[in-house]
């Protein structure tokens, strides 16, 4: 049988199809990428009128400004963020602070140096080390251990044992920072001593939970049941640092708490630990305007309280009220709501 050749005609009719198909593929990826980022979009939350980009570049442009706010309590609030949500499009900025006539914003700036290991800080982070300040000097052989000056970190022995309290505490959560567990020693040294202060306990506590030794639960559950609501969310902070399933179960007996900011923190960490328990106590901060009757001070203190468990959360029911608090009248709650969206555009709370 001879082989039948195909006409030109069949030739072009085969080739359009093919040219058509091409095309329509096309068309189809558009579509799902589109659609992609539409589901993003809905998945966050935020209005469909909002774009997540323009939320994030408000975000930074809130840390931004924050960062050379002429108020000393917003600044280390704003280095915070940069440091948490790893911003280094914003380092330049923070070490600059590096030289700041206030010893907390120094302090901080040189955290947020060792915790990005931003090397470009490096030599002034060695002048650091001979501030005036003792917890800046402390704070800056931190960030000179984490850039690699191995001996800088015996200052942080050292300074666990300072008769300045406030040191002490500092020396505690910097050792806690540090991830080594040789240091462990040192932290039980402060938690047990007679002339340890309660925040250098406290600190200790914590920092020894950082570290991850299971064998602190029993103290850290002390502090959930004082008196004290400041005492119950520093150990809401601590079982979330330590984050066994046992500590998890603790924080969400925390959400039933009788003081609201107790039960958003408890939310908030629970959060951090991938658990949403606390997302219904978030809800009702706005279903039930539970900041309503409380005076200027305390609704700050909730609505902060509040944008930082929608940062981790991150549901979508809850971040659609972060453009509102990006825009409050408050710049603590500004700069908190911005470390919300940066944390959610991150992507390590979407969900």
């Amino acid at each position: 049988m001879k082989n039948v050749k195909a006409c030109p005609e069949a030739k072009s009719k085969d080739m359009n199809f093919k040219l058509w198909l091409l095309a329509f593929s096309f068309v189809l990826l558009a579509f799902i990428v589109l659609g992609c980022n539409e589901s993003l979009q809905r998945t966050i939350g935020f209005p469909n009128n909002v774009r997540i980009d323009d939320l994030k570049a408000e975000a930074i442009q809130i840390v931004r400004d924050g960062l050379a706010d002429d108020d000393p309590r917003i600044r280390p609030k704003a280095i915070e963020v940069v440091a948490d949500t790893r911003q280094i499009v914003l380092m330049p900025k923070v070490q600059r602070l590096l030289k700041d006539e206030y010893e907390e914003v120094r302090f901080l700036a040189a955290l947020a140096v060792g915790d990005l290991q931003y090397s470009l800080a490096k030599n002034e982070i060695m002048e650091l080390l001979k501030d005036e300040d003792g917890n800046v000097r402390i704070a800056a052989a931190y960030a000179a251990a984490r850039l690699g000056s191995a001996e800088s970190f015996d200052i942080l022995r050292k300074a666990i044992a300072s008769n300045d309290q406030t040191i002490r505490a500092n020396a505690a959560l910097l050792l806690g920072k540090s991830g080594d567990q040789s240091v462990l020693k040192f932290l039980y040294w402060a938690l047990r001593r007679n002339d340890s202060d309660d925040k250098v306990r406290f600190q200790a506590a914590e920092a020894i939970a950082m570290l991850g030794d299971e064998r602190l639960y029993p103290k850290l559950w002390t502090m959930l049941i004082s008196v004290y609501a400041d005492d119950r969310v520093t150990g809401i902070r601590a079982m979330g640092a330590l984050g066994t399933a046992q500590a998890k179960d603790s924080l969400i007996i925390m959400l039933d708490d009788d003081v609201l900011e107790v039960r958003l923190a408890a939310a908030e960490h629970l959060g951090k630990l991938g658990d949403r328990s606390g997302e219904l106590e978030v809800l009702k901060v706005f279903r039930k305007n539970l900041a309503r009757g409380l005076d200027k001070k305390d609704a700050e203190r909730v609505k902060v309280r509040t944008a930082l468990a929608i940062g981790e959360i991150g549901t979508a029911s809850l971040t659609k009220f972060l453009p509102q608090m990006l825009r409050s009248e408050s710049k603590l709650v500004r700069i908190a709501a911005a470390k919300a969206v940066l944390s959610v555009y991150n992507g390590k709370q979407i969900r």
